[in-house]
Protein backbone atom coordinates (compact mmCIF):
# COMPACT_ATOMS: atom_id res chain seq x y z
CA UNK A 1 0.00 0.00 0.00
CA UNK A 2 1.17 3.78 -0.70
CA UNK A 3 -0.22 6.32 1.84
CA UNK A 4 -0.01 9.32 0.56
CA UNK A 5 -0.85 13.06 2.86
CA UNK A 6 -0.74 16.34 0.92
CA UNK A 7 -0.16 19.69 2.56
CA UNK A 8 0.09 23.79 1.38
CA UNK A 9 -3.84 24.36 0.75
CA UNK A 10 -5.13 27.17 2.16
CA UNK A 11 -7.18 30.47 1.34
CA UNK A 12 -5.49 32.87 -1.66
CA UNK A 13 -6.85 36.45 -3.15
CA UNK A 14 -6.72 35.70 -7.01
CA UNK A 15 -3.06 36.39 -8.31
CA UNK A 16 -1.71 35.28 -5.81
CA UNK A 17 0.13 31.92 -5.70
CA UNK A 18 0.09 28.86 -3.20
CA UNK A 19 2.10 25.75 -3.25
CA UNK A 20 0.96 22.15 -2.86
CA UNK A 21 3.41 19.26 -1.08
CA UNK A 22 2.54 15.44 -1.32
CA UNK A 23 4.42 13.27 0.36
CA UNK A 24 4.26 9.32 -0.46
CA UNK A 25 5.23 6.37 2.16
CA UNK A 26 4.63 2.52 2.19
CA UNK A 27 5.57 0.27 -0.18
CA UNK A 28 6.50 3.39 -2.66
CA UNK A 29 8.89 1.40 -4.58
CA UNK A 30 7.20 0.80 -7.55
CA UNK A 31 5.49 4.00 -8.23
CA UNK A 32 5.74 5.19 -11.11
CA UNK A 33 3.45 8.93 -11.97
CA UNK A 34 1.97 10.44 -9.56
CA UNK A 35 0.28 13.29 -10.14
CA UNK A 36 -2.73 16.09 -8.83
CA UNK A 37 -6.30 16.16 -9.48
CA UNK A 38 -8.93 18.26 -8.54
CA UNK A 39 -12.69 18.38 -7.42
CA UNK A 40 -14.86 21.52 -7.55
CA UNK A 41 -18.49 21.39 -5.51
CA UNK A 42 -20.79 19.91 -8.81
CA UNK A 43 -17.84 19.23 -10.58
CA UNK A 44 -16.41 15.85 -11.49
CA UNK A 45 -12.68 15.15 -10.40
CA UNK A 46 -10.34 16.09 -12.86
CA UNK A 47 -6.53 16.06 -13.83
CA UNK A 48 -4.18 19.18 -12.85
CA UNK A 49 -0.72 18.00 -13.75
CA UNK A 50 1.19 14.78 -13.51
CA UNK A 51 4.93 13.80 -13.62
CA UNK A 52 6.73 10.28 -13.93
CA UNK A 53 9.20 8.99 -12.37
CA UNK A 54 11.34 9.96 -15.23
CA UNK A 55 10.05 13.89 -15.29
CA UNK A 56 7.82 13.43 -18.29
CA UNK A 57 4.75 16.28 -17.28
CA UNK A 58 1.41 16.60 -18.25
CA UNK A 59 -1.01 19.82 -17.39
CA UNK A 60 -4.53 20.46 -17.71
CA UNK A 61 -4.99 23.47 -20.43
CA UNK A 62 -6.95 25.51 -17.41
CA UNK A 63 -3.56 25.57 -15.76
CA UNK A 64 -0.82 25.88 -18.44
CA UNK A 65 1.36 28.69 -17.45
CA UNK A 66 0.62 28.89 -14.47
CA UNK A 67 0.97 25.33 -12.45
CA UNK A 68 4.22 23.90 -12.16
CA UNK A 69 4.29 20.20 -10.79
CA UNK A 70 7.85 18.70 -9.98
CA UNK A 71 9.12 15.67 -7.70
CA UNK A 72 11.78 15.08 -5.39
CA UNK A 73 12.38 11.32 -5.95
CA UNK A 74 14.96 11.28 -2.94
CA UNK A 75 11.88 12.70 -0.32
CA UNK A 76 9.49 10.67 -2.39
CA UNK A 77 7.54 13.97 -2.50
CA UNK A 78 5.51 16.01 -5.57
CA UNK A 79 4.71 19.17 -5.29
CA UNK A 80 2.51 21.75 -7.19
CA UNK A 81 3.54 25.78 -7.42
CA UNK A 82 0.09 27.72 -8.40
CA UNK A 83 0.74 31.18 -9.12
CA UNK A 84 -1.63 33.26 -11.04
CA UNK A 85 -4.75 31.94 -8.82
CA UNK A 86 -7.98 32.60 -10.20
CA UNK A 87 -11.31 31.72 -8.67
CA UNK A 88 -12.11 28.52 -10.82
CA UNK A 89 -9.03 27.22 -9.44
CA UNK A 90 -11.43 26.78 -6.11
CA UNK A 91 -11.50 23.08 -5.51
CA UNK A 92 -10.12 20.22 -3.13
CA UNK A 93 -6.91 19.45 -4.32
CA UNK A 94 -6.17 15.38 -4.58
CA UNK A 95 -2.57 13.85 -4.66
CA UNK A 96 -2.72 10.57 -6.64
CA UNK A 97 -0.32 7.79 -7.19
CA UNK A 98 0.36 5.28 -10.33
CA UNK A 99 2.28 1.92 -10.66
CA UNK A 100 1.61 1.18 -13.81
CA UNK A 101 1.84 3.81 -16.34
CA UNK A 102 -0.69 7.03 -15.34
CA UNK A 103 -3.02 4.11 -13.42
CA UNK A 104 -3.96 5.97 -10.52
CA UNK A 105 -4.97 3.84 -7.85
CA UNK A 106 -3.46 5.57 -4.82
CA UNK A 107 -5.26 8.95 -3.13
CA UNK A 108 -4.94 11.30 -0.39
CA UNK A 109 -7.22 12.94 1.39
CA UNK A 110 -7.46 16.18 -0.11
CA UNK A 111 -6.78 19.70 0.54
CA UNK A 112 -8.88 22.51 -0.09
CA UNK A 113 -7.82 25.79 -2.25
CA UNK A 114 -9.71 28.48 -2.11
CA UNK A 115 -9.09 31.60 -4.30
CA UNK A 116 -11.02 34.67 -3.48
CA UNK A 117 -11.82 37.30 -6.06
Amino acid sequence: QVQLVESGGGLVQAGGSLRLSCAASGSIFSINAMGWYRQAPGKHRELVADITSGGDTNYADSVKGRFTISRDNAKNTVYLQMNSLKPEDTAVYYCAAARVSRIYRYWGQGTQVTVSS
